[in-house]
């Protein structure tokens, strides 16, 4: 195996920049992105500003963020950004976002750090290495029990195709409801995944799969025990359908009720 921890550093002080333009920048003016959709100038401001950092410090890595795309090389390591994971809940004033960076090789992640903010949060791992909550080891939940468990939820779908998509959603909202113990709906792909890493979540579905969205976090989650899957049970990539995780004791019974949908 691999060991990335010498690049964990690097991240780190990437998004040591991201933080600090987002906690003292405005969100300023917004782009429709599509159908509900926005990007903030925060957004555009952090990724130019780690994309630069991440050029000039590891110029052989690739570089894959949300607003702007791919940059470097494509065929090998990739960083992958989510500069504001949660725009809407940032541009509302909610402390409910994140910066992702990730770092994505044969499809998988291998690396990530997420920061909190506005919550005082540092989530960070590398394959190999455990994961890590401002420093200090997390493990996921060991909740075994499907009626004693928080699941974190993804966001309904919006723009082309919604509607088909968020009946799908709206059925397994419901089938979900009838057999846990609370369903949690954050607002960022990111925050989820951290906070099953640290056990404030037992479970995590999110019924899409978006590099930026997941790199960090699955990485994360992984590295503290818990398992990430597709719709089928199988080990999560950057082309499965779904990013639906928990510990192994769960993992069975949460796909069992995502896998009517």
């Amino acid at each position: 195996m691999t060991d990335y921890t010498d690049l964990l550093p690097i991240a780190h002080q990437a998004v040591d920049l991201a933080q600090g333009i987002m906690r003292t920048m405005q969100p300023g003016v917004l782009t429709a992105k599509g159908d509900r959709d926005m990007a903030s100038e925060v957004d555009y401001a952090i990724e130019e500003r780690v994309r630069a950092f991440l050029a000039e410090n590891t110029p052989e890595i690739g570089f894959l963020g949300e607003e702007n795309g791919t940059s470097g090389a494509t065929d090998g390591l990739m960083w992958a950004l989510d500069p504001v994971d949660g725009t809407v809940n940032f541009v509302h004033g909610s402390p409910l976002c994140a910066v992702s960076l990730g770092l994505i090789t044969e499809n998988r992640s291998v690396l990530g750090v997420i920061d909190l903010p506005f919550l005082g949060g540092r989530y960070s791992a590398a394959e190999g290495s455990g994961a890590h909550a401002n420093g200090e080891p997390i493990l996921a939940s060991g909740t075994d029990r499907i009626g004693d468990a928080v699941v974190a939820f993804g966001d309904y779908a919006v723009g082309a195709g919604a509607e088909t998509k968020n009946r799908t959603r709206f059925a397994l909202t419901q089938r979900l409801g009838t057999e846990v113990q609370r369903i949690r709906m954050h607002g960022s792909a990111a925050i989820d995944l951290a906070w099953l890493a640290a056990g404030h979540v037992d479970a995590v579905v999110m019924l899409s799969n978006k590099p930026w969205d997941t790199a960090a976090g699955v990485v994360i989650a992984r590295e503290a025990g818990a398992l990430v899957v597709d719709y089928d049970g199988s080990p999560h990539t950057f082309e499965s359908e779904a990013t639906i995780a928990a510990n192994t004791g769960l993992l069975a019974g949460i796909l069992g009720l995502v896998g009517g949908r």
